[in-house]
């Protein structure tokens, strides 16, 4: 009895001193690992790429305190070397790729060039090389993304893309981590600052969508060619990203059906207020028994609805979930230090991975593979206004049709009457957009109808 709890003795004496021995090693790789500098480079200087840089400077001395040890930008690439850069070091500067991508102390790769070629390929090389990579590119994200993120699973690496939705909001992040205990059926967002704010001044100043415009290109909230805002298509690539990530399966840029703000009238906006609503660009996404549905397009909105009151070029989604019940996110949607605030947020994220050897923890959430159900598919109600003979039978031929092709009317207005025309709103109930594309093409052979001015979707 005594030989066992001498031995018992020893070993727990031989435990202790290995606890001892771990705890002093682990001490010491833990100061190591404090003391370790991490380098990055930054791909592109523009807009978002200099509030990149103005914001990681301003936060350097925090950086230590935030992340457990210093954070510096040791190259920035840049297309042309001879432009005159305020504030910027010159000797960070370079155009050649090969000096980033063979810098072995460079740990974090910061893509903000935009577009899908050199930035792919660069962000292939980065993640294969064990770079870590931080982008904001939704074009790139919403066709390319499960290429990029299979590279950073092989590799081990993280890969980030806060900043590819609704600029500084975060959402990404909320919903690959915050709601990953719920199973997600909705999200619905104004994920464009330009066509919000347009419709805000339509709204509020009773302007039309051409001045509109014209007072957002002043301002800087829309380029030079507005055409990938104002047709929902810049929306329609944050959708596609959204929805995968909430709905655990891949959607790309081209399945979502897109329409943008081009059509829309004083006169909508009139109607609109009389049904106490507002209109605005909503991406939508929803997972159905039958298949997930993605869009982007016009909609009449109840006031009473959380993204009503979203003005100017502000952003938010609305997201429902099994446990949360509804959430919405909101904020600055652009800009240059929004954007440049999701960045860096991604990048101080990867800096605290390196710091504690815990990278690549989160990588493609798409699991599943949910079906897309077709657009004709899904069911919208909708507000309709169109020009007709002012004759005694019209309606009636009007609900023939529309009854022929399964679309219930809900509403009829009739405000506007001369000798021989009249201007009828009809507002539906929910039909499958196939149903209501058949009906509109009988609409439009009749005699009795001059012209389908507009064509809305109603969010009621």
């Amino acid at each position: 009895m005594k030989k066992i709890y001498e031995k018992q003795e020893g070993f727990r004496e031989c435990i202790f001193y290995a606890i001892i021995c771990a705890n002093e090693h682990l001490g010491k790789d833990f100061k190591d690992m404090e003391r370790k500098k991490i380098k990055a480079a930054l791909l592109g200087l523009g807009t978002v790429g200099g509030g990149v840089y103005k914001l990681i400077q301003r936060r350097k001395d925090e950086m230590e305190q935030i992340i457990g040890t210093q954070l510096e930008i040791v190259k920035i690439m840049v297309h042309n070397l001879d432009k005159k850069r305020e504030g910027i070091d010159s000797s960070l500067l370079t155009d050649n790729w090969q000096e980033i991508i063979e810098d072995e102390e460079i740990e974090i790769v910061i893509e903000v060039i935009g577009g899908i070629e050199p930035a792919k390929t660069m962000i292939l090389e980065a993640l294969r090389a064990g770079k870590h990579v931080v982008t904001a590119n939704k074009d790139l994200i919403a066709q390319q993304g499960r290429e990029l993120l299979n590279a950073a699973e092989e590799s081990g690496a993280d890969f980030l893309f806060e900043a590819s939705v609704a600029g500084g909001i975060p959402i990404i992040r909320p919903l690959k981590q915050c709601l990953a205990a719920n199973e997600l059926t909705d999200v619905v967002g104004i994920v464009n600052g330009t066509t919000n704010y347009i419709l805000t001044k339509m709204f509020e100043e009773n302007v039309s969508f051409e001045s509109a415009l014209v007072k957002a290109k002043e301002l800087g909230y829309a380029e030079a060619d507005p055409t990938a805002d104002i047709e929902g298509l810049d929306a329609g690539r944050k959708v596609a990203i959204m929805a995968s990530i909430a709905f655990h399966t891949r959607v790309v840029f081209e399945d979502v059906h897109t329409e943008g703000i081009t059509e829309i009238t004083e006169k909508d906006v009139a109607y609109a207020k009389d049904l106490d609503c507002v209109i605005k660009l909503l991406g939508v996404a929803h997972d159905t028994e039958e298949g997930i549905e993605v869009g982007v397009y016009p909609m009449i909105l109840k006031k009473e609805h959380p993204l009503a009151s979203v003005r100017d070029s502000f952003n938010a989604v609305f997201v429902h979930g099994d446990a949360v019940d509804d959430a919405m996110f909101y904020g600055r949607g652009a800009g240059e230090f929004p954007t440049a605030s999701a960045v860096v947020g991604d990048v101080i994220d990867v800096a605290r991975d390196i710091q504690y050897g815990c990278t690549g923890r989160i990588s493609c959430t798409c699991y599943k593979d949910t079906p897309i159900k077709k657009f004709k598919e899904v069911k919208n109600k909708f507000f309709l206004r169109m020009q007709v003979k002012n004759q005694p039978g019209v309606l009636a031929c009007i609900a023939q049709i529309f009854g022929n092709h399964k679309v219930s009317i809900v509403r009829v207005v009739q405000k506007y009457v001369e000798e021989s025309q009249a201007e009828l709103v009809i507002v539906t109930d929910k039909v499958k957009e196939g149903y209501m594309k058949n009906a509109l093409k009988e609409l439009e052979d009749l005699d009795d109808i001059y012209e389908v001015s507009s064509v809305i979707r109603a969010y009621l």
